[in-house]
């Protein structure tokens, strides 16, 4: 299947999405309600390179695009680095998929960066990135926030979401949790700490770790894949875990996870992609 038709099939679903929510949300707004079903993904694409050694992009693409995703946290992205050829790895992406993009560099790599993206369905209409402490001698990380108004513009009534991408650090425990607890504090903050928030990406954290008791914990996010808990990493034989999609809903909101799935294309990258379908409502 070519790209233009990729795009054409996220164009018709982006417009078919847009209707729904337009008459949902009219006919409840009388009664303060409204819904919104998300299905969110995390893929950690290891910058751009196979499995078997080959950089293609498109094949990440494909399996993007055949998950139909609204919004997905990627990790380890190249932009303009040699290895990759020169390539804007989240931009080349978000024209094969047909979404919008944001990238956000953790580190300078190679006469280009290395860091984290987001696509997005919807216009991305606020952004931020920040570097995320670590020791000397380990790897920078990032974190990527965007917020999008996915409801009807005129009502949203179930108000901004945040949608935030991180790769947290491989080589030390103690950087892995010092970076969880400034993204929570980031998240929790304004104008983050009254609205939704979906916390996606390689969290090098396998359960039970201090990181992830801490965000499920103290931090007060929900695992989406509490009821269903399957390993993530490495693609083709999955056995450990750390590959997270988290949700925090603001109050006089519910989140309530629907669907989830790993999926494991043991070829375009070393981790499986993760995707969960969340629906977002007044309680």
């Amino acid at each position: 299947m070519n790209t233009r038709h990729w795009a054409a099939i996220g164009v018709m679903r982006c417009a078919v999405i847009a209707l729904a929510s337009v008459l949902a949300l009219a006919g409840c707004a009388d009664a303060g309600g409204g819904s919104l079903t998300l299905r969110v993904m995390t893929y950690n694409i290891h910058h751009g390179e196979g499995t078997d050694g080959v950089f293609d992009l498109a094949r990440l693409a494909a399996v993007i695009a055949a998950q139909d995703p609204d919004l997905v946290a990627l990790q380890e992205v190249d932009r303009g680095t040699s290895r990759a050829s020169g390539v804007d790895q989240a931009a080349e992406l978000a024209r094969l998929t047909g979404m919008h993009h944001l990238y956000g560099a953790a580190m300078p790599y190679q006469a280009g960066e290395y860091g984290e993206a987001i696509l997005s369905r919807w216009p991305i209409e606020e952004a931020i990135t920040r570097a995320l402490p670590k020791i000397e001698g380990s790897e920078p990380r990032a974190l990527v926030v965007i917020g999008v108004h996915p409801a009807d513009p005129k009502k949203r009534l179930l108000g901004p979401i945040y949608f935030a991408g991180t790769h947290l650090a491989h080589d030390s425990g103690l950087d892995t949790l010092e970076q969880a607890r400034l993204i929570a504090s980031i998240l929790s903050s304004p104008p983050h700490d009254d609205a939704t928030i979906i916390l996606a990406g390689d969290l090098n954290a396998p359960p039970p770790t201090p990181t992830m008791a801490y965000l499920l914990e103290e931090a007060g996010y929900r695992d989406a894949f509490a009821d269903d808990p399957r390993p993530t990493f490495p693609s083709g034989a999955p056995d450990r875990r750390i590959d997270w999609i988290l949700l925090r809903a603001p109050p006089g909101l519910n989140i309530t996870v629907v669907g989830t799935e790993v999926i494991d294309d043991p070829i375009a990258t070393d981790h499986c992609a993760v995707v969960a379908d969340i629906v977002i409502e007044r309680r």
